[in-house]
């Protein structure tokens, strides 16, 4: 790595630092607009931001939501920019024998989904030869913390390298949400993309216990050490714990959304119904254009500045045993989750 590039990376450094400051300001803001605090809130108010990074301060102001998004917005073009240089360098080395990496995520997600993936993405970051990478997706999405993990490893690596996610079946929720991290979506006309949002799976199982006799003795250190067991029900003041807790990640996911596909967290909120749709509908907004796969190879290549790429397909296993065992939260569209469901 020569002195201009590390510089840039510094310069990136230093920018998603910046980004970072600004979208925690910012999902504070929007949790505040949407709960009972924005009565005595004063949006006007002045207030800061601090961020450290590496013998670096950034100090954000947070002004208003308007300038709040103004400001993200400016430091997410700053990172295309940088972007940009970072692969016309990288392109320029190998632009005779370029290649184009496929790599498929199908089915649910769940933690050995991004232990299989996690490697393969880093491997490609390093792989000087790959110049590409088509994310090959056709799932219903999954559990919160995989899903947040992959999404991180995908918009890392499209820092130095186009990647662009396709699907020609369905990319919905938590696979949605990993396809945000990359440059371009593609999808075929009627695959099914979207359904934006969070649901939590509590088992309830009291009654059923005491039908067939079995008494449940817990010994606890504290009120909530059970929560969420399906011996018995949800307190009133745990489904107030779980809500807030949905909340935050349902915002994670619309600010997720916003980033990617240079949306306001307002006109996000539009697709955050739950709801999935045929990408032809969407074209513009939650995909970038329809195609099938040799479109979106083609799309790719024209990102690479490059035609005819080699293509090669990076196998991933399929997790065979994905199952919802227990309350928890997901990211997945709800008409899988009964599939799902683990006696």
């Amino acid at each position: 790595m020569d002195e201009r590039e590390r510089e840039i990376w510094k310069y990136i450094a230093l920018i998603l630092a910046l980004l970072l400051a600004t979208s925690i300001i910012a999902g504070a803001l929007l949790y505040i607009q949407n709960s009972e605090l924005q009565k005595s809130y004063i949006f006007n108010r002045t207030a800061q931001a601090k961020v450290e990074v590496k013998n670096q301060t950034v100090i954000v102001s947070t002004g208003n939501t308007t300038a709040l998004q103004a400001r993200i917005d400016e430091l997410q073009r700053e990172i295309d920019y940088l972007k940009e240089q970072l692969r016309e360098k990288q392109v320029s080395k190998n632009v005779t024998n370029a290649t184009i990496a496929i790599v498929p995520l199908f089915g649910p997600i769940d933690e050995y989904t991004a232990l299989n993936l996690i490697p393969k993405l880093r491997d490609i970051a390093k792989n000087s030869s790959i110049e590409g990478v088509l994310l090959w997706i056709d799932s219903p999405g999954g559990y919160v913390g995989p899903v947040r993990e992959l999404y991180r490893e995908v918009r890392k690596l499209s820092y130095s390298k186009p990647v662009v996610a396709y699907t020609g079946d369905m990319m919905a929720s938590g696979a949605y949400f990993i396809a945000c991290g990359a440059d371009k979506i593609i999808a075929d006309p009627l695959a099914d993309v979207g359904s934006i949002g969070v649901l939590y799976v509590h088992y309830d199982l009291e009654q059923n216990y005491q039908r067939n006799g079995i008494k449940v003795e817990v010994f606890k250190t504290g009120p909530y050490k059970d929560m969420g067991a399906e011996w018995r029900g949800l307190t009133e003041d745990e489904k107030k714990i779980i809500s807030n807790m949905i909340d935050a990640y349902f915002t994670d996911f619309l600010n997720a959304v916003s980033t990617g596909r240079n949306m306001t967290i307002n006109e996000t909120k539009k697709f955050a119904t739950g709801r999935t749709w045929f990408a032809l509908n969407v074209t513009g907004t939650l995909v970038d254009e329809t195609g099938d796969l040799d479109y979106s190879i083609k799309v790719l290549e024209n990102m690479m500045n490059v035609s005819s790429a080699k293509v090669i397909i990076y196998q991933g296993n399929t997790p065979v045993n994905f199952g919802v065992y227990q309350s928890t939260a997901l990211y997945m569209d709800p008409r899988y989750v009964a599939a799902y469901i683990k006696g």
